[in-house]
């Protein structure tokens, strides 16, 4: 049983329909045009579904529990809107101006991102630095009473739709750690976008790459303290590694749905796909690793929400969530034979969603460094005995 309030499944309820009625029905046009019409964010926003952990005098619900976001996520990928990426403007980027922001800031941005007036996104990765922040080339340096951002970033989710952007750069040329986090707002001078990157998947997601040429950044825009912005980043990794896992643990179950139907209705020689123990042997072990893992995700979540989540935890939570993706979405696709591979059917689309999730966030590979580094620490200890 899982652990959620009378309150947490009214606001489920509540959720689903509004998907169902205000996205859903948008979803094929928005992977036709690349992206999410702003207007879905606005009634988000209106609804009070989009960011719920501001304090009311910034027009939030003051809402931390991340139960909440976790049932949006699940929602979501029931609804195959994952695409619509609000959990990234409201627990990704938001937090990052209520932990590191000062006042004026959070009165600045905050109620306008909590109505979905202004959409936010983060922008790290760059042609030469995903994983590794410290080899970005993107400088933020002192100028008079402001600063200067030189540089670029590339595959930026909310990318087109942004209007506020948290920018990480270098703020000393001698010292890659050394980055600052600033807030590049719309409409600065400097401050251009590419074109819609064509992906593989999640084609309704915008993302897009980010250019600064002499953006002057005026001191009231920078987030926190100057050099702590590979702190700050490091602080909001478990909880990002975290919501990663909720969406693939809750996309894999939606391709292991689907699969299920398929097979149970799919003839072959004379019976249907489900009958064939191989069938059923797939299906099994694949039902009991997400039941795991489903737990797993629910243990982290209260670790969450008890400020205990640590980055080894949601390094392990992020890796084994998305490998189980995508052998779910691996033997859905083969179990769907043929059909599998139209695009037709649903999923393949999941399939094609979910190759990224190995990727951002942290690679598989850079969530085994971060967990065999704990093993081989003189700081490890069993966790049973």
């Amino acid at each position: 049983m899982r652990n959620f309030t009378p309150e947490q499944h009214i606001f489920r309820q509540s959720y689903r329909e509004f998907l169902e009625r205000d996205i859903q029905p948008h979803m094929p046009k928005w992977r036709e045009d690349g992206v999410v019409d702003r207007a879905a964010f606005q009634k988000a926003g209106e609804l009070g579904f989009l960011m719920l952990w501001p304090e009311e005098k910034y027009g939030g619900m003051g809402e931390t529990d991340f139960r909440y976001e976790q049932i949006i996520i699940e929602e979501a990928a029931r609804a195959g809107c994952l695409e619509f990426f609000a959990t990234l403007h409201s627990r990704l980027v938001g937090p990052y101006l209520q932990h590191f922001g000062n006042e004026e800031q959070r009165q600045r941005f905050l109620p306008k991102a909590v109505s979905g007036e202004s959409i936010l996104a983060i922008a790290m990765t760059e042609p030469d630095a995903g994983s590794d922040l410290p080899g970005m080339r993107t400088t933020l340096l002192p100028e008079g009473n402001h600063f200067i951002l030189n540089g670029s970033k590339t595959y930026i989710s909310n990318g087109l739709n942004a209007d506020v952007i948290v920018v990480a750069a270098r703020s000393n040329p001698d010292n890659p750690r050394q980055m600052t986090l600033c807030l590049v707002e719309r409409g600065m001078e400097g401050f251009s976008r590419g074109e819609k990157l064509k992906k593989m998947g999640l084609k309704a997601q915008d993302t897009a790459e980010l250019f600064f040429d002499q953006v002057k950044i005026p001191a009231e825009n920078i987030l926190g303290e100057v050099g702590k912005g590979y702190v700050y980043l490091k602080k909001g990794l478990a909880e990002e590694r975290l919501i990663s896992a909720c969406m693939s643990a809750s996309n894999a179950r939606k391709a292991f749905d689907i699969t299920r139907e398929f097979v149970m209705n799919r003839k072959a020689f004379g019976r249907t796909v489900a009958d064939f123990q191989h069938t059923q042997f797939t299906m099994a072990n694949l039902d009991a690793e997400l039941d795991m893992l489903q737990a797993y995700i629910d243990h982290c979540v209260v670790l969450l929400n008890n400020d205990q989540l640590d980055e080894v935890s949601g390094a392990k939570i992020k890796l084994m969530a998305t490998e189980i993706e995508w052998r779910v979405m691996d033997a859905g696709v083969q179990l769907h034979g043929g059909a599998g591979y139209m695009e037709e059917y649903e999923i393949c689309r999941l399939f094609t969603d979910a190759r990224v999730n190995r990727i951002y966030a942290g690679t598989s590979e850079i969530m085994k460094l971060i967990i065999g580094r704990h093993i081989f620490s003189p700081a490890y200890e069993s966790p049973i005995w």
